[in-house]
């Protein structure tokens, strides 16, 4: 019996991807390395159900509502809007939990990835900074948070 070559084995096995049909594409501003290691964070916070707020392309969506938040000109303070409802769609409307979302991909990347998201996100820190202003009342607030960004003043909706 003849023997079969081992490219000829592989060719028959399926291939198992892990993305699916298509490859997680490329978050803007960040090296193909690192956007492959915020997908597989994404993955496997999505999959290992340790984290019910992180999912695929929740990184992606983070930054461009945070960008979007920052991007009015002038010198005029910004007020984040609270979001109605705490869906997965709706939730990004409180440019809060978009900065929430980073913050817990910072802490689930390997080391030069988060450098290079974390020096992505470093100057919209600081223009968030510069653009809102301090809530006087924060340490009276029944709920404290270590975030600084929780402690800035908001635009308040009629409900809440």
């Amino acid at each position: 019996m003849p023997r079969r070559r081992p490219r000829a084995l592989r060719a028959e096995q399926p291939v198992s991807r892990v993305w699916g049909p298509t490859p997680p594409f490329r978050i803007h501003g960040l090296s193909a390395g690192a956007s492959l290691a915020v997908h597989h964070a994404e993955y496997r916070a999505g999959h290992l159900s340790d984290s019910c707020s992180l999912h695929p392309g929740a990184t992606d969506r983070a930054l461009r509502r945070y960008r979007e938040f920052l991007h009015p000109p002038g010198r005029r303070p910004l007020y984040p809007r609270e979001a109605f409802c705490s869906c997965t769609g709706c939730s990004f409307d409180d440019v809060r939990h978009a900065r929430d979302m980073l913050e817990e991909v910072l802490e689930r990347l390997p080391g030069r990835a988060r450098a290079e998201l974390g020096r992505l996100v470093k100057p919209m820190d600081a223009v968030f900074l510069r653009r809102t202003l301090p809530d006087p009342f924060a340490h009276r607030r029944p709920w404290r948070t270590e975030f600084w960004w929780y402690r800035r003043l908001v635009e308040r909706s009629e409900w809440g």
